[in-house]
């Protein structure tokens, strides 16, 4: 029994010092659950749902070999309010980490005021629940430059950049 716990061990030290850490890392990633929680932009209006950013991401991810699954959980319209009362329904449980994309403009438009304590309480209570959070607020940014017609959502292409984007963000989350 020794001698095999010997072998298993130096096995073990053998395949990290080959592989390196990253092999560990990615092995844990291969289960991971991601929320993408937010309005229009994240829901992807204007676009197919295979268009929307959670879609590219998640093919993004398969395709460096993490097998993740990214829930598209936007609501076209939402405000931070809506989003901070459905959210326990939203991000089911094992879920490892939560891109948060809040609509500052559907908050005034809609009369919900707090967006920054809100943002705030949500990103609490997911700490509770051990969920990494990323906050995604460089939106308005790829808006100017990739944005439809009605200058609020992003464009197909826009999607595209929002995911490379946040790519790195959602890799060095799943794997801590």
């Amino acid at each position: 029994m020794r001698v095999i716990l010997k072998c298993t061990i130096v096995s073990a030290a053998l395949l990290c010092s080959v592989l390196g850490p990253a092999a560990w890392t990615d092995a844990y990633a291969q289960s991971a659950t991601i929320v993408a929680f937010g309005a229009s932009n994240t829901r992807g209006k204007g676009v197919s749902p295979s268009q929307a950013w959670p879609a590219h991401l998640d093919a993004l991810l398969r395709a460096r070999g993490v097998n993740a699954s990214v829930i598209n959980a936007g609501i076209d319209g939402d405000t931070s309010c809506g989003m901070l009362a459905r959210m326990d329904s939203a991000v089911p449980p094992g879920t490892r980490v939560v891109i948060l994309q809040p609509s500052g403009h559907n908050d005034r438009r809609k009369g919900c005021s707090g967006l920054q304590a809100n943002v705030a309480r949500m990103k609490s209570r997911l700490a509770a629940r051990m969920i990494s959070v990323i906050h995604m607020d460089f939106i308005g940014r790829l808006k100017r430059r990739y944005e439809q017609p009605d200058g609020i959502h992003l464009s197909a292409e826009g999607h595209v950049k929002a995911a490379a984007m946040i790519l790195p963000q959602v890799l060095a989350a799943i794997r801590k």
